[in-house]
């Protein structure tokens, strides 16, 4: 009788462990495309009914948001295959740096903050596009904004180079002005977290948001006061 060949198994690097999901680089159909793997584990302590029915809705409510941006322009992941009933999502790998990576690197040199300037102006244009969408990230910090690497072997500037929106596990569908408002607040947060340079630098992206969405105005006004809620639970502690 003749052996049957069994393919190993596809090899799996965790590279992020949070809360919710467990991420992976891996492949996806053959060695050499490499993908990331999404993957919702069950939680013990919720219903086993309860537990497969929110495991299925945010994994299919993440990658239908995904694929509404990509088809929209907007630079996201493709979605490669979604498994709603194993909570796992394959997506396109980014090779490069986030955004907070970038910062932390270029803005500790002299002149840095010309280096990075054309990146801000393309970070403020992809919220915006994603916000005209009525898409909401919900985790938009500068950890989940990440930089393509070049193709080639040319060296390319970082403000040359796309920035890819990622990570929509807690994003939503909303014309709300509000939330978007809070989408834009949670990211200048992170901005001014990050470095002291970078509140400047957050600047730039407003503008290029401004400009990029018609409605940015109403959101900018409505920042304002997300901003004054902000600080006034900083004071109270």
């Amino acid at each position: 009788m003749s052996s049957i060949e069994i393919d190993p198994p596809t090899p799996k690097l965790l590279i992020k462990q949070g809360a919710e999901a467990l991420v992976y680089k891996t492949t996806y159909l053959l060695p050499h495309i490499p993908a990331l793997l999404k993957h919702r584990p069950s939680k013990l302590y919720r219903h086993p009914t309860l537990d497969t029915r929110l495991t299925k809705h945010r994994c299919l409510s993440e990658s239908r948001l995904l694929i509404r941006s990509r088809s929209l322009g907007i630079p996201v992941p493709a979605v490669y295959f979604v498994d709603e009933s194993r909570g796992e999502i394959f997506m396109e790998w980014i090779s490069g740096n986030s955004v907070r990576e970038v910062l932390d690197e270029v803005l500790a040199q002299e002149g840095g903050e010309e280096v990075v300037d054309q990146m801000m102006v393309k970070v403020g244009a992809a919220v915006g596009a994603l916000h005209a969408a009525d898409i909401v990230h919900g985790d938009l910090t500068t950890s989940n904004i990440m930089v393509r690497n070049s193709e080639g072997e040319e060296i390319v500037g970082f403000g040359e180079r796309e920035v890819v929106l990622i990570d929509f596990g807690l994003g939503a569908v909303s014309t709300q002005d509000e939330d978007k408002a809070v989408d834009l607040y949670v990211l200048e947060r992170a901005f001014t977290s990050t470095h002291p340079k970078a509140e400047k630098l957050f600047q730039d992206v407003l503008k290029s948001y401004e400009q990029s969405y018609k409605g940015a105005k109403v959101v900018l006004r409505r920042l304002q006061d997300v901003r004054m809620r902000g600080r006034k639970r900083s004071m109270v502690g």
